[in-house]
């Protein structure tokens, strides 16, 4: 086999994809489910209803998880109910533990548990109804697009990026319809638009990101390339040398998504990703190819963009640019939702705010637009007493964590409530001056990021008293806001049963936490 040959030969995803369009699945829907789950076609059911958002879970058997489309997090108080019906009644209709759950994720989207075969297209017609969808949030697409959490809220914000995210949206899936045009891409693309000073969507980790700047007084966006993370590799993206106003922000994002699913390499899917075309290419080359797909010449880069912010995390009490009115922040401990509380913080938005809420890549939660006179009356209210903070303690404050063992198939070790329960006990243990990224992943796939955190710890195997254990790698150095980068991996192999201790000591040696009795008797 020559070398063009092994370059052009296809994975078996790609044979399959080639052999029925996925997203046509929505016309099996029925059949599926007169079949049953286990019965259907292997690619159909574990890869190819990824095009319509769901999702089969090895650990969770004829249960499947439904991934949305959140364009820049922001939802309404009733698409909120929908979701948490949807989470209560079909998750009970699977037999699903506590009727099923929802975890937010670091892409401002979240993630409902415990969906059978029978209830997908039922499911998809309620979502339709509720202005929201599904479609292509899985495998070779355009994931969730991300924004500024504060967009249309924020005074110092400089480009509110709502209605960009939305409009990139409904370019890639034909407005919520699906879009075969741009459905098979090589791989997983990433997509995400900050208009504030505080890079607050982490930029740099996506394989296309627009940073605002100011070329000749007026305001646009700077764009990078080729950020991403994989099980192989992780490589933050670089400057394209092109700025764009924000009208061609659409029509870039386009052309960038055409090239890459016309010339991205489809054979090994380790190697599939947008920067391994940058490199084969070159810059230059691929610069040239994208100004080919679009008709014209773009301008060179701004010599600088306007990040100069330290990231925020907004949770608390914040005004916003509109006078008398707050924005509130709620800490959701690892991002997990139940369908109770999902309905009481849609009921909260009503009441209190616009009847809107906003997720955070932080996997938190932000209700906007609630006056001064109903401050004290929201604050009051149970679930932020009882569950949802407004003012947590540092670590648990900044906690992140990816799904892990207990609902996916390619984590390695059991991430959330683990990572909860130890930062629990480091935080009765250790006093700390100020909040610290700890981010967990279960799988060097690394939803959970930890390659931009102040400690990162990714799921692995490790060998302890001659037994296989689960484990972490431990990364550190990750940082976000103004000059962002990625952490490296500082240990291998750390016995989970172990790292209580060894974070004790990073998070003194490191970060400045001292023993609470210690902190008790300097105060003294």
């Amino acid at each position: 086999m020559t070398n063009a040959d092994k370059k052009n030969k296809l994975n078996p995803i790609e044979k399959s994809k080639a052999e029925k369009e996925p997203l046509q699945l929505r016309q099996e829907l029925d059949h599926f489910a007169q079949i049953g789950w286990e019965a259907m076609d292997e690619f159909d059911r574990n890869f190819g209803l990824k095009w319509l958002g769901f999702f089969y879970r090895t650990v969770t058997p004829g249960k499947f998880m439904l991934r949305m489309r959140m364009p820049n997090g922001v939802l309404t108080s009733h698409q909120m109910r929908v979701l948490a019906d949807i989470v209560q009644r079909y998750g009970k209709a699977a037999g699903f533990q506590d009727q099923g759950n929802a975890d937010i994720t670091t892409r401002q989207n979240i993630q409902l548990r415990g969906i059978r075969i029978e209830d997908i297209a039922e499911i998809i017609d309620r979502l339709g109804k509720a202005g929201m969808t599904s479609v292509q949030s899985g495998m070779d697409n355009v994931r969730n697009i991300t924004g500024d959490a504060l967009a249309g809220l924020d005074a110092d914000e400089l480009i509110d990026t709502r209605g960009l995210v939305f409009n990139v949206q409904d370019m890639i899936t034909n407005n919520g319809e699906g879009n075969p045009a741009l459905s098979n891409l090589p791989r997983k693309f990433n997509i995400a638009i900050t208009g504030g000073r505080d890079n607050s969507v982490h930029a740099e980790i996506n394989d296309l990101a627009f940073i605002p700047a100011y070329k000749d007084g007026y305001l646009g966006f700077n764009v990078i390339v080729g950020g991403f993370f994989s099980a192989k590799r992780v490589a933050a993206a670089i400057p394209m040398n092109v700025w764009v106003p924000p009208e061609d922000v659409v029509a870039l994002s386009k052309a960038i998504l055409e090239v890459f699913s016309d010339h991205g390499y489809r054979g090994n899917r380790q190697k599939t990703r947008l920067m391994y075309l940058i490199e084969e290419w070159g810059l230059e080359k691929f610069r040239d190819m994208v100004e080919k797909q679009l008709g014209y010449s773009l301008q060179e880069a701004a010599p600088k963009d306007e990040i100069d912010w330290e990231k925020r995390d907004h949770i608390g009490i914040h005004k916003q640019k509109q006078p008398g009115l707050n924005y509130v922040g709620l800490h959701i401990p690892i991002g997990r939702l139940y369908a109770p509380e999902m309905f009481e913080l849609a009921r909260m938005a009503d009441v209190y705010g616009s009847g809107e809420l906003r997720f955070t890549v932080e996997q938190n939660l932000i209700i906007p637009n609630i006056p001064d006179s109903r401050l004290n009356a929201f604050l009051a209210e149970p679930l932020l007493q009882e569950r949802f903070s407004i003012n947590p303690d540092p670590l648990e404050r900044a906690l992140v964590s990816c799904t892990g063992a207990e609902f996916c198939g390619f984590a390695i070790i059991e991430t959330k409530n683990r990572a909860l329960a130890m930062i629990k006990e480091l935080e009765k243990e250790l006093s700390l001056p100020r909040p610290v990224r700890i981010h967990w992943t279960g799988c060097p796939n690394s939803c959970g990021q930890p390659q931009v955190a102040d400690i990162g710890l990714m799921g692995t195997k490790a060998r302890k008293d001659g037994e296989m254990v689960e484990a972490v790698d431990v990364w550190m150095g990750g940082k976000v806001g103004k000059d962002a980068h990625l952490g490296s991996m500082v240990m291998e192999k750390i016995p989970c049963d172990d790292l209580k201790p060894l974070l004790r000591e990073l998070l003194m040696e490191h970060f400045g936490a001292s023993p609470r009795q210690q902190a008790v008797a300097a105060a003294v």
